[in-house]
């Protein structure tokens, strides 16, 4: 007698650098510019990467952090934790092995974090979510 195998649908899980990918992506179909993502693996025990970008408004800035939640929910990540959603000039999207970090201009220029973890390396994102 055969036996069926019970299946849940679940969105599978991605690996870190596929999120971090996809991610850039997402922001970058919301027209974020400066997309960088740093790899802090050497040089921070927190977290692996950080995922930066600006938007022009409160309202874009809302709408690229969106964007990235949306998309990754659909590859089976979820935020841990969301700050600063209401006030838009710097949202963050932590999700344990990479945090997003949306900023407004002036807000992103305000706090640097490309300088202060000058010691991370890079990560070569795709193309398309390279501005």
């Amino acid at each position: 007698m055969g036996r069926t195998a019970n299946r849940q649908t679940q969105p599978q899980t991605i690996d870190t650098l596929e999120a971090v990918e996809a991610a850039a992506r997402a922001a970058e179909e919301k027209k974020a510019t400066e997309i960088v993502a740093l790899d802090l693996r050497e040089v921070a025990s927190f977290t692996e990467y950080f995922v930066i970008c600006t938007g022009t408004s409160t309202r874009q800035v809302q709408a690229i952090s969106n964007s990235v939640e949306e998309q990754l929910r659909k590859r089976g990540k979820r935020p841990l934790h969301i700050e600063g959603y209401s006030t838009g000039e710097w949202i963050l999207l932590d999700y344990g092995d990479f945090i997003m970090h949306v900023f407004s201009n002036s807000s992103r220029r305000f706090y640097d974090l490309e300088r202060l973890w000058r010691d991370a390396g890079t990560v070569k994102l795709p193309e398309e979510s390279r501005a």
